[in-house]
């Protein structure tokens, strides 16, 4: 006879969420903003994600707007973490669907991302998002977790679920990527005093 594995802890969930989100954000790290061309091209997705995470590249500015971080990557997968916070209550007091979809399009695509070779890149064409549960201000962290389902030539798919530290579900979604060939930058040239 299995016996069931035992009940998630939340105390000791909560902390390791914690520690891992201490580590990420007290790397050095330039300011947020965005990558230059020339930073990522030469690199894989999974690199990409990497150099996020140990600080030689820009968190993105929606990382701060939103109050979440990439905390973990693996290929094909990808961990947000996210705070709920009264910034993000609509005006029936409730946490605003668009954060719930903004962390979870997040992981998935980010998951997609770290599948990408070097000159390839990815853009989201669909997301779905199935809130199940209200997270309320008394949740001190969520997580999204992104896991590819497929990627081919042209698309590739990808699930995440939103959960809380006690292993609550929040929302699970969906995506759908289109997949592509990067163009390298076009380098502009200094203009010529008259």
């Amino acid at each position: 006879m299995t016996s069931l594995p035992p009940p998630l802890h939340q105390p000791d969930t909560l902390a390791r969420w914690q520690a891992d989100e201490a580590r990420v954000r007290n790397r050095e790290r330039p300011a947020a903003g965005v990558a230059r061309a020339r930073d990522v091209m030469s690199k894989t997705g999974l690199e990409v994600m990497q150099g996020l995470i140990a600080g030689g590249l820009p968190a993105p500015t929606i990382s701060e707007t939103m109050d979440f971080l990439l905390v973990e990557v693996t290929h094909g997968t990808a961990v947000f973490q996210g705070r709920p916070g009264a910034k993000f209550l609509n005006p029936m007091g409730s946490m605003h669907g668009g954060w719930y979809a903004t962390l979870l399009d997040s992981a998935v695509g980010c998951a997609v991302h770290t599948t990408m070779p070097v000159g390839r890149g990815y853009t989201t064409l669909e997301l779905k998002i199935n809130i199940v549960r209200a997270v309320s201000l008394n949740v001190p962290l969520v997580r999204a977790e992104g896991r590819v389902i497929h990627v081919g030539r042209q698309t590739a798919t990808a699930e995440g679920r939103l959960v809380g530290p006690d292993g609550t579900l929040y929302a699970h979604a969906t995506t759908t990527c289109l997949v592509f060939e990067m163009k390298p930058p076009v380098e502009s040239s200094p203009k010529e005093a008259p």
